[in-house]
């Protein structure tokens, strides 16, 4: 059985923000920065367990770290739910990870 992997279109939406503000500055960073991510969510679909308990934001939920940013997601049965990707110094509540 293979491990899947999904994200919310919220996740998809932090995406394209962290690119185009990276972006501004150097295509090439926000390319890395991107694909940085991306390993990530790769490797979080074969170890769904390896980040923080975030349980005081969502039950279930765990986060991951990457840089200045921070990846929201629920471990599935077969991999990961991606919810949101944010800067490490956003303020986060319960709601942002509906």
């Amino acid at each position: 059985m293979t491990n899947r992997f999904r994200k919310l279109p919220q996740a998809d939406r932090d995406l394209d923000s962290i690119w185009e503000f990276i972006a501004a500055d150097s295509v090439r960073a926000a390319d890395r920065q991107i694909q940085r991510i991306g390993e990530i969510f790769e490797m979080l679909v074969q170890n769904p367990l390896a980040g923080r308990k975030r349980a005081e934001l969502r039950r279930d939920l765990h986060s991951f770290a990457v840089g200045n940013y921070v990846i929201f997601y629920v471990p599935l049965s077969d991999g990961v739910e991606v919810i949101r990707i944010v800067h490490g110094r956003q303020d986060i509540n319960a709601d942002d990870m509906q």
